[in-house]
Protein backbone atom coordinates (compact mmCIF):
# COMPACT_ATOMS: atom_id res chain seq x y z
CA UNK A 1 0.00 0.00 0.00
CA UNK A 2 2.85 2.37 0.86
CA UNK A 3 4.51 1.71 -2.51
CA UNK A 4 1.30 2.60 -4.35
CA UNK A 5 0.94 5.85 -2.41
CA UNK A 6 4.61 6.68 -3.02
CA UNK A 7 4.22 6.01 -6.75
CA UNK A 8 1.04 8.09 -6.98
CA UNK A 9 2.72 10.93 -5.07
CA UNK A 10 5.82 10.80 -7.31
CA UNK A 11 3.78 10.74 -10.55
CA UNK A 12 1.51 13.59 -9.44
CA UNK A 13 4.52 15.65 -8.30
CA UNK A 14 6.25 15.16 -11.65
CA UNK A 15 3.06 16.08 -13.51
CA UNK A 16 2.68 19.20 -11.39
CA UNK A 17 6.30 20.26 -11.87
CA UNK A 18 6.23 19.67 -15.62
CA UNK A 19 3.08 21.80 -15.85
CA UNK A 20 4.87 24.65 -14.09
CA UNK A 21 7.86 24.35 -16.40
CA UNK A 22 5.68 24.57 -19.50
CA UNK A 23 3.83 27.68 -18.35
CA UNK A 24 7.11 29.33 -17.36
CA UNK A 25 8.57 28.55 -20.79
CA UNK A 26 5.47 30.02 -22.46
CA UNK A 27 5.82 33.22 -20.43
CA UNK A 28 9.51 33.50 -21.33
CA UNK A 29 8.80 32.87 -25.03
CA UNK A 30 5.97 35.42 -25.00
CA UNK A 31 8.21 38.04 -23.36
CA UNK A 32 11.11 37.38 -25.74
CA UNK A 33 8.82 37.67 -28.79
CA UNK A 34 7.53 41.06 -27.62
CA UNK A 35 11.10 42.18 -26.87
CA UNK A 36 12.13 41.20 -30.38
CA UNK A 37 9.26 43.23 -31.85
CA UNK A 38 10.19 46.27 -29.77
CA UNK A 39 13.88 45.94 -30.67
CA UNK A 40 12.93 45.74 -34.36
CA UNK A 41 11.44 49.22 -34.40
CA UNK A 42 14.04 50.62 -31.98
CA UNK A 43 16.90 49.74 -34.35
CA UNK A 44 17.88 50.90 -37.82
CA UNK A 45 21.04 50.52 -39.93
CA UNK A 46 22.75 53.20 -42.01
CA UNK A 47 25.66 53.21 -44.45
CA UNK A 48 27.76 55.78 -42.64
CA UNK A 49 30.73 55.76 -40.27
CA UNK A 50 30.23 55.74 -36.51
CA UNK A 51 31.64 59.23 -35.90
CA UNK A 52 29.29 60.82 -38.46
CA UNK A 53 26.36 58.86 -37.05
CA UNK A 54 27.07 60.17 -33.54
CA UNK A 55 27.14 63.75 -34.89
CA UNK A 56 23.86 63.20 -36.74
CA UNK A 57 22.18 61.69 -33.66
CA UNK A 58 23.26 64.64 -31.50
CA UNK A 59 21.97 67.14 -34.06
CA UNK A 60 18.63 65.36 -34.45
CA UNK A 61 18.11 65.02 -30.70
CA UNK A 62 18.80 68.73 -30.24
CA UNK A 63 16.41 69.57 -33.09
CA UNK A 64 13.74 67.49 -31.33
CA UNK A 65 14.21 69.51 -28.12
CA UNK A 66 16.47 67.18 -26.16
CA UNK A 67 19.29 68.49 -24.00
CA UNK A 68 22.31 66.22 -24.49
CA UNK A 69 23.34 64.77 -21.14
CA UNK A 70 26.20 62.61 -22.36
CA UNK A 71 27.82 61.79 -25.69
CA UNK A 72 30.74 59.43 -26.15
CA UNK A 73 32.15 58.97 -29.62
CA UNK A 74 34.37 56.07 -28.53
CA UNK A 75 31.56 53.90 -27.17
CA UNK A 76 28.96 55.30 -29.57
CA UNK A 77 26.44 56.34 -26.94
CA UNK A 78 24.34 59.48 -26.73
CA UNK A 79 21.77 60.27 -24.07
CA UNK A 80 19.51 63.24 -23.65
CA UNK A 81 16.55 64.58 -21.69
CA UNK A 82 13.50 66.52 -22.80
CA UNK A 83 11.04 68.24 -20.48
CA UNK A 84 7.74 68.42 -22.32
CA UNK A 85 5.21 68.44 -19.49
CA UNK A 86 6.95 65.31 -18.22
CA UNK A 87 10.49 64.03 -18.38
CA UNK A 88 11.46 62.05 -21.48
CA UNK A 89 14.89 60.42 -21.57
CA UNK A 90 16.39 58.90 -24.69
CA UNK A 91 19.53 56.80 -24.99
CA UNK A 92 21.03 55.98 -28.37
CA UNK A 93 23.60 53.26 -29.00
CA UNK A 94 25.58 53.29 -32.24
CA UNK A 95 27.58 50.19 -33.25
CA UNK A 96 29.82 49.82 -36.26
CA UNK A 97 29.04 46.70 -38.32
CA UNK A 98 31.37 46.62 -41.30
CA UNK A 99 30.51 49.54 -43.57
CA UNK A 100 27.25 50.19 -41.73
CA UNK A 101 26.27 51.38 -38.30
CA UNK A 102 23.39 50.06 -36.26
CA UNK A 103 21.51 52.76 -34.35
CA UNK A 104 19.29 51.69 -31.45
CA UNK A 105 17.09 54.13 -29.58
CA UNK A 106 15.59 53.55 -26.16
CA UNK A 107 13.16 56.10 -24.72
CA UNK A 108 11.59 56.47 -21.29
CA UNK A 109 8.81 58.69 -19.98
CA UNK A 110 9.65 59.09 -16.31
CA UNK A 111 10.56 55.57 -15.22
CA UNK A 112 8.35 53.78 -17.78
CA UNK A 113 9.92 52.50 -20.98
CA UNK A 114 8.24 53.80 -24.14
CA UNK A 115 7.23 50.87 -26.33
CA UNK A 116 4.98 52.76 -28.74
CA UNK A 117 6.35 52.34 -32.29
CA UNK A 118 5.35 55.87 -33.42
CA UNK A 119 7.85 57.49 -31.04
CA UNK A 120 10.70 55.56 -32.61
CA UNK A 121 9.37 55.96 -36.17
CA UNK A 122 9.30 59.74 -35.70
CA UNK A 123 12.84 59.73 -34.33
CA UNK A 124 14.20 57.59 -37.17
CA UNK A 125 12.38 59.71 -39.79
CA UNK A 126 14.23 62.73 -38.44
CA UNK A 127 17.47 60.75 -38.20
CA UNK A 128 17.11 59.64 -41.85
CA UNK A 129 17.13 63.31 -42.83
CA UNK A 130 20.01 64.09 -40.45
CA UNK A 131 22.10 61.21 -41.83
CA UNK A 132 21.42 62.40 -45.39
CA UNK A 133 22.62 65.90 -44.46
CA UNK A 134 25.68 64.49 -42.66
CA UNK A 135 26.64 62.22 -45.57
CA UNK A 136 26.34 65.05 -48.07
CA UNK A 137 28.09 67.64 -45.86
CA UNK A 138 25.11 70.00 -45.93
Amino acid sequence: MRKIIAIIFTVSSLAFLSGCANSKAQIINSESESQIKVRAYQTKSYEIDKKSAVRAVISVMQDLGFVIDRADNLTGTVSGTKLDGYKISMSITIRQKGKEVSVRANAQAGIESITEPKTYQDFFTSLDKGIFLEKNNI
